[in-house]
């Protein structure tokens, strides 16, 4: 099997801001494997949130990823591949994706067939309104007039500001994410205002580290907490499920797509309701995310609509729903007009 990668900056149609951060562009790696004709394809879409970028991972591939010569399965392969990654997740799971998409291929079935989903549709996905110019909230809405949902960033001080001036444009479900930006005194005191605000729920209101204080806040929201930062992983669950109602899982912090099956699984033993999230990413790994999504309660799969260079046609959104793409493995096509990619 033949390895190959390259570097691709995504951009992003407005500058995407969180409680954390702002960037108009990402840069993403694509991982290629390759063999007998097919071409497996994963993304990794790195976090500084988690001490990952783009360098750390071209330099980890170019010490050099032993790829067995015969692998029989994706859980065989995760388990010959995945340690060699350096703990970064994000390229743990480029490799996940793409061997899985490689491998079933070589089945001549989709990815969703080898979890067991039978349905390709999935939930409505919300559209992300980034924390930026207050004066672009109108042109924002406007442009998320296909979806059904909004997700809205807050965590600043001007988190009230925001969902008025949403609210003079529309009256859309709000799905809020506050990125770790409160405490407990003004999480008690948003999530009951935003309860009068056609808010779904919020996501990640308190520091991860904050685990108590938000148990403490879930005892007195009106609205749903689902936990984001304080969910990367299976092992994460069992410690948080009571101080949240549901879960966010992303494929670029798990660092496995059979790991995020593991998630729905566990997170379904618990009652929990279950959302798949994602970063900034092309259509790579937001199609391998939607080969899970028919299995889920909420999908925010939005990543590759938010940027204007997408070289991949994948996932297909009708209604504001995510539609897995017919054709075996991921079911991608690379864009005629991007050259260099494979």
């Amino acid at each position: 099997m033949k390895l190959s990668f390259t570097q691709y900056d995504v951009r992003c149609i407005h500058p995407f801001g969180i409680a954390r951060s702002s960037h108009e562009m990402y840069p993403e790696i694509f991982i290629y494997l390759e063999k007998d004709g097919l071409i497996g394809r994963g993304e990794a879409s790195p976090s500084e949130r988690y001490g990952e970028s783009a360098e750390l991972i071209i330099k980890t591939i170019e010490k050099g990823i032993d790829l067995p010569s015969q692998i029989e399965s994706p859980e065989l392969f995760e388990k010959s591949v995945l340690y060699q990654c350096g703990g970064l997740k994000a390229l743990e799971v480029a490799f996940s994706m793409a061997y899985l998409d490689w491998w079933t291929q070589s089945q001549n079935i989709a990815m969703k067939d080898y979890f067991g989903v039978e349905e390709k549709i999935g939930p409505l996905t919300s559209f992300t309104i980034a924390i930026g110019d207050m004066d672009l909230i109108a042109q924002k809405v406007e442009e998320a007039k296909p979806y059904h949902i909004l997700k809205v960033k807050l965590g600043t001080e001007n988190d009230k500001e925001i969902i008025h001036v949403i609210r003079t444009e529309t009256d859309k479900v709000i799905r809020v994410d506050a990125n770790e930006g409160w405490d407990l005194e003004s999480g008690e005191t948003m999530c009951k205002w935003l309860a009068d605000q056609n808010v779904e729920f919020v996501e990640q209101p308190l520091p991860a580290e904050k685990v108590h204080e938000t148990a403490e806040l879930k005892k007195k929201s009106p609205l749903p907490l689902i936990a984001d930062e304080n969910c990367l992983y299976p092992e994460n669950i069992p410690e948080i499920a009571h101080a949240f109602d549901g879960i966010n899982i992303k494929l670029m912090k798990c660092g496995s797509m059979l790991k995020a099956k593991q998630m729905i699984d566990m997170a379904r033993e618990r009652d929990l309701q279950i959302m798949l999230g994602c970063m900034v990413e092309s259509s790579i790994g937001i199609t391998a995310a939607t080969h899970l999504a028919p299995l889920v309660d909420y999908v925010d799969l939005d990543g590759n609509l938010l940027i204007d260079n997408d070289p991949y046609i994948g996932v297909l959104i009708e209604d504001g729903r995510v539609i897995i793409p017919d054709g075996h493995g991921l079911g991608l096509q690379l864009n005629s007009t991007y050259k260099g990619l494979k």
